[in-house]
C-alpha cells in the first residue's frame, strides 16, 4: 500500500512539474517581445478556393499577382499546414537575400548543405566558362541560320515556340552531344516538356508527395538519366572534385545537367520571348539594335564570334531591361530558420521560424516599378 502511495505521488509530482514547466514556456512565449509582433496578413481558405480557377487558368503568376493587389507585399497562406510567407518588393526583401545561411537558405528544392551547393555550383560554372563557350559560337551561328533558312519571306509565327525550338537545336549540339542531337532530340524533348511543364510551387514546397505529377516528372528525370550517360559537357562533372578530394557521384553528375538543361532551355526561351516582345513593342529600340547590328557585322566583314557579339552593346542594354521587366525566374524560395522583421508600410510583421519563403519576382509587380525602373539604354 506504501509503494502504491509513493508511486501516486511521484506521477502527481511528475505531472505537476510538466504542467508547471508548460505554464512557465507559454508565458516566456507571451511575453517574448518578438512574439508581440503582428504576423502578416493571412489568406483564408475561402480567398484560396476562390483565386483556384485562375491558378487552373492563368497559372501561379496571375494568381499571386492578385493575392499581391488584395494583400499587399506581405502575406502568409497555409498550404496543408505549411506556412509560406510571400514577399514582394526591395522593401521587404532585404533580410531574404541578406541573411546569412544559418537564418535563411535554399532549403527548399535542394537536398544538400550550403558548402557543398556552392561547390557543385562551381563545377557547372566551370564546365560553362567564357573560354569553352567561345567554341561554341560557331556552332550555335550555324543551328541559327539553319533553322531560319526555312522561313519564308513573310508569316505569322509563335514566337516563344519557335524559339524554344532553336534554343532547343543549340542545346542539342552545344550540350547535348551529338548522338542524342541526332537521333534521340524528339524524344529529349518530350522528356523535357515533361520536366518543365510540371514544375510548380506546391511540388516546388511538397517535392516528394506522391501526386501523379510527381510521379511523371520523376519518370521522365529517370529516362533522361538514362540519355545523358554520356554527353559532352558529363565528362568534364564526372573528373570535378570536392575539396575533400572525393569525386561527384552519377547521381549528382546527373542532378546538375537536368539542371543545367532546364536553365538553357527554359529560362532562355523565356529571355528570348520576353526580349523579342519587348523589343516588336518598341519600334524605336528595335531600330536601334538592328542599325548596331549591320555596323558591327559589317565592321568584321561578316565574320561573327564571341568578341562581335560582346560589342554589341545596345543589344544588351535591351536584354538587361527586359530581364529586369521579365525575370526568368518569377519566384524565389527560400525557408526561414529564424524569425525575422520585415516593415510594411509603417507596420511591422514578425516572420516566425519554420516558414517557408517566396520572393515574387518583377514580373508580378513591374507595374509598380515602372517610373523607379534604371533605363539601361537611355535615349537609344
Amino acid at each position: 500500500m506504501d509503494l502504491e502511495s509513493s508511486d501516486l505521488w511521484l506521477a502527481i509530482a511528475i505531472l505537476s512539474i510538466t504542467v508547471a514547466l508548460i505554464g512557465i514556456a507559454r508565458r516566456r512565449l507571451t511575453f517574448n517581445p518578438v512574439c508581440t509582433k503582428s504576423l502578416p496578413p493571412m489568406v483564408n481558405s475561402i480567398t484560396l478556393l476562390g483565386q483556384l480557377p485562375k491558378l487552373l487558368m492563368r497559372g501561379i503568376q496571375a494568381t499571386t499577382h492578385d493575392l499581391y493587389t488584395k494583400f499587399g507585399s506581405v502575406f502568409t497562406i497555409n498550404l496543408f499546414g505549411q506556412k509560406i510567407t510571400f514577399l514582394t518588393g526591395p522593401k521587404v526583401s532585404a533580410h531574404f537575400f541578406q541573411a546569412p545561411e544559418s537564418e535563411i537558405s535554399q532549403e527548399v528544392g535542394f537536398g544538400v548543405d550550403s558548402a557543398t551547393r556552392s561547390e557543385q555550383i562551381r563545377f557547372s560554372v566551370d564546365a560553362l566558362r567564357p573560354s569553352k563557350l567561345r567554341n561554341h559560337v560557331d556552332p550555335m551561328l550555324q543551328e541559327v541560320e539553319g533553322y531560319f533558312a526555312k522561313w519564308g519571306q513573310e508569316g505569322i509565327i509563335d514566337l516563344k515556340h519557335e524559339l524554344s525550338q532553336v534554343l532547343l537545336l543549340i542545346l542539342g549540339r552545344c550540350l547535348l552531344g551529338k548522338e542524342i542531337r541526332e537521333k534521340m532530340l524528339d524524344d529529349f524533348y518530350a522528356l523535357s516538356h515533361d520536366v518543365e511543364n510540371d514544375l510548380n510551387l506546391i511540388n516546388l514546397v511538397f517535392p516528394y508527395i506522391p501526386t501523379a505529377i510527381n510521379h511523371r516528372r520523376d519518370r521522365a528525370c529517370s529516362k533522361l538519366a538514362e540519355m545523358l550517360s554520356e554527353i559532352d559537357a558529363l565528362q568534364s562533372l564526372i573528373h570535378s572534385k570536392y575539396k575533400d578530394g572525393h569525386s561527384m557521384t552519377k547521381s549528382e553528375v546527373i542532378g546538375l545537367i537536368v539542371a543545367l538543361i532546364f536553365v538553357g532551355k527554359h529560362m532562355s526561351s523565356q529571355s528570348s520571348a520576353g526580349i523579342g516582345a519587348y523589343l516588336l513593342n518598341d519600334i524605336k529600340c528595335l531600330v536601334a539594335v538592328v542599325e548596331e547590328q549591320k555596323q558591327i557585322i559589317k565592321k568584321h566583314r561578316d565574320r561573327i564570334d564571341y568578341g562581335v557579339l560582346l560589342e554589341m552593346d545596345t543589344l544588351h542594354g535591351c536584354i538587361k531591361e527586359a530581364l529586369w521587366l521579365h525575370p526568368t525566374t518569377p519566384v524565389l524560395i527560400r525557408k526561414a530558420h529564424k524569425h525575422f522583421m520585415v516593415d510594411k508600410e509603417g507596420n511591422e510583421y514578425n516572420i516566425p521560424a519554420g516558414h517557408t519563403l517566396v520572393m515574387l519576382g518583377n514580373a508580378v509587380i513591374s507595374k509598380n516599378f515602372l517610373r523607379s525602373r534604371k533605363i539601361y539604354l537611355g535615349d537609344a
